[in-house]
């Protein structure tokens, strides 16, 4: 949901730079790249949480495990 709004907010703004610009095609290109680098963006930050997710699960397991191991 929010990867849909931030990539409908850049393109908003890179569009609304074409119109006042002489380069049409070459701000048409910038916004489809921006957009790009933000759902790119989007991708690596929800892959990061879910690494993150996936090391807490592992670091608790471990704690468990070790717990367990000394008994």
């Amino acid at each position: 949901m929010t990867k849909s709004i931030a990539l409908s907010l850049v393109l908003a703004a890179s569009l609304g730079l074409a119109a006042c610009t002489g380069g049409h095609e070459e701000a048409a290109n910038n916004a489809a790249n921006a957009a790009e680098n933000a759902s790119n963006a989007a991708d690596n930050a929800m892959n990061a949480a879910m690494n993150a997710a996936d090391n807490a699960a592992n670091a608790a397991s471990n704690a468990t495990n070790n717990v367990a191991n000394a008994m």
